[in-house]
């Protein structure tokens, strides 16, 4: 088999011909003008642009649109490639949803990996003071890109989760538009390709890029803007295609409050992704043309201002926050009634919670800028806005313990997990309206304290949560059970790693280390504290290798699944283990709630008979 047979390989040439003939051209226009042949900054940008086209058609992810400008049809293929083995469609362009939710969940990992490791590194050298292995611009720019690519992993993640898990829980046979799926999916990569080249260039403001740092830096930057904006289209066309499905192929019987509760928590997060994704798109596009053309949109000098920035970016990046934990809140709620054999208590409650913290969280940008120097009369109402979004978040808290409370409690991995995010999340909730108060932000801004309230959330919200639905839906994916020691292994060492890696960000936060700085003063007394958090950073990384040794390791030999091993009600656990081709082999219908666990003869879904012909 020829490597040239391989989606990803043809996108990468196509990639690195696209870029290196934007860039010629662009050289060739400016010759054409009487301008020098060679400017960074226009030749990087128009070479970065049609290096990420070029991935685009290389891959093949465009190729049916262009037969169908030519009158040709193009049926869907279903199943493995004829002349190829079976594990190349998950390096190509392949149109089913459970195919495009491993791709998204296997790329997210990675870059959480990668992300993970630039933290290892900068984290290693900030156990003691003094420069001890890195310079104070290579520490910028892999702090930098710490928080871009675990960012990126996160994103991508919950597409994975997303992708996977929505069309099987309305009982749909695929996404509603499975072409323009595949071609979000493959957005990404080029995007990634892009982010890691930025590194090569270098970046040194730090993951919020603000001007005017970003606007005379090296041209790494571009890298940066054009690696997001093609991650952010991705955002738009996916969160496009969720909504369309759930709002019109579930099926008879399935109201919206006879959902499975991750669906909601997917329309919530959808309608953040489609709605504010453009402001961080606009607000690097400017900045970008800033660099390029020289038009002063954040410069006070050609009567731009840097605070505008600020507002576009964090319009969209506080709202992107909820992004992150909402997927990880549905999947808590999905996993806690199962195995605590309750009704989920309070269901509509939570749904509707979501949706209240998607729309408040459009109200709330401005309590990240009390310092900026915006107008004073601004931070009362942004601090008012910030502490509403505590009620739906408590709703949830509440409805947990309300879930939990009597119900015959079994602890295997994903279980466990699931109670770790809630200790966790609650760490990153406690700390919160600290932050959100005008008072006690004005001391702690930019400080640890920082650092360690933003992780809690997004371990408690998004990771713990990713965790905890990969062991929990591992056996539909495989067919196959992981290892529940060496799962409970990586849960006892991950959780009280994290525990003291966070209250001690925050412990040397208020003891007065800054965030974003390669040295402190030895005198503030945290020395001890950072080589904690050192460590506890190392345990968790070796954590989360022992459960990739554990999947791996589990997919060949781990014990045959069957189809429903949790006795959960959901929909995608009636069907056999690993999920077929064509998902139901006859259409489901709703004639109950998804959650009456423990309540005698009841019944969430019926399958019709399977019609003939129905493969």
């Amino acid at each position: 088999m020829s490597l040239l047979s391989l989606g990803i390989v043809r996108g990468l040439i196509g990639q690195l011909v696209g870029t290196a003939g934007g860039m010629a051209l662009t050289m060739l226009i400016r010759l054409m003008l009487g301008l020098p042949a060679w400017k960074e900054e226009p030749v990087w940008v128009v070479g970065l642009i049609l290096g990420g086209i070029g991935f685009l058609i290389g891959v093949g992810a465009v190729s049916d649109w262009f037969k169908w400008m030519k009158g040709i049809e193009t049926p869907l293929h279903h199943g493995p490639p004829a002349d190829k083995p079976a594990w190349t469609r998950y390096f190509g362009v392949d149109y089913n949803h459970k195919v495009i939710g491993i791709q998204y969940a296997v790329t997210g990992l990675v870059m959480l990996i990668i992300g993970g490791s630039f933290a290892v590194i900068f984290r290693t050298e900030l156990a003691r003071s003094g420069l001890q292995f890195l310079t104070a611009n290579q520490f910028n720019s892999f702090l930098g890109m710490h928080g871009w690519a675990a960012l990126f992993g996160i994103f991508i993640s919950i597409g994975g989760m997303a992708n996977y898990l929505v069309p099987l829980m309305l009982g749909a046979e695929d996404m509603a538009f499975p072409r323009l799926n595949a071609f979000a999916y493959w957005l990404n990569v080029p995007a990634i390709v892009m982010l890691l080249g930025a590194v090569y260039f270098g970046w040194d403001a730090g993951w919020t890029v603000y001007p005017p740092l970003s606007t005379k830096g090296p041209v790494g930057f571009q890298f940066l803007f054009y690696a997001v904006f093609f991650l952010g289209m991705s955002s738009i066309l996916g969160s496009l295609n969720l909504l369309v499905t759930i709002f019109r192929m579930r099926p008879p019987g399935m109201s919206l409050f006879r959902m499975p509760i991750f669906c909601w928590a997917i329309v919530a997060t959808s309608l953040i992704q489609l709605t504010a994704t453009q402001l961080i798109g606009m607000s690097f596009l400017m900045l970008s043309v800033e660099r390029v053309l020289g038009m002063g949109f954040f410069d006070p000098a050609k009567g731009g201002t840097p605070i505008l920035f600020q507002h576009l970016f964090w319009f969209y990046s506080h709202p992107a926050v909820y992004v992150w934990v909402l997927p990880g809140l549905g999947i808590i709620s999905e996993i806690l009634p199962v195995f605590s054999r309750k009704p989920l208590f309070g269901y509509r409650w939570i749904a509707l919670s979501s949706v209240a913290i998607a729309l408040v969280g459009f109200l709330v940008w401005g309590h990240h800028m009390f310092v900026s120097g915006y107008s004073d009369y601004l931070r009362v109402p942004f601090m008012i806005s910030t502490m509403l979004v505590a009620v739906p978040t408590g709703v949830k808290f509440f409805s947990w313990l309300g879930t939990i409370w009597g119900g015959k409690i079994s602890f295997p991995t994903p279980m466990l997990f699931v109670l770790g995010a809630i200790s966790v999340f609650l760490i990153g909730g406690l700390s919160g309206p600290i932050l959100a108060t005008v008072p006690t932000d004005l001391h702690l801004h930019d400080s640890y304290f920082v650092v360690g309230h933003f992780h809690a959330t997004i371990f408690g919200g998004f990771v713990f949560p990713f965790f905890a639905a990969i062991y929990y839906w591992y056996p539909k994916i495989t067919g196959r059970m992981y290892d529940e020691r060496l799962g409970k292994l990586h849960f006892w060492i991950m959780t009280p790693g994290f525990w003291l890696q966070s209250i001690g960000q925050m412990s040397v936060g208020v003891m007065g280390m800054r965030r974003r700085i390669a040295d402190y003063d030895p005198a503030l007394g945290i020395e001890p504290g950072h080589i904690l958090i050192t460590i506890a950073g190392f345990a968790i990384a070796f954590s989360i290798l022992l459960m990739i040794y554990n999947l791996f390791h589990s997919a060949d030999v781990g014990e045959l699944a069957g189809a429903n091993p949790w006795r959960s009600r959901s929909p995608e656990w009636q069907i056999p283990s690993p999920v077929p081709e064509h998902s139901y082999a006859s259409p489901i219908t709703v004639v109950g709630e998804p959650y009456d666990y423990g309540l005698a003869g009841s019944t969430y879904i019926r399958m019709a008979p399977a019609s003939a012909g129905h493969d």
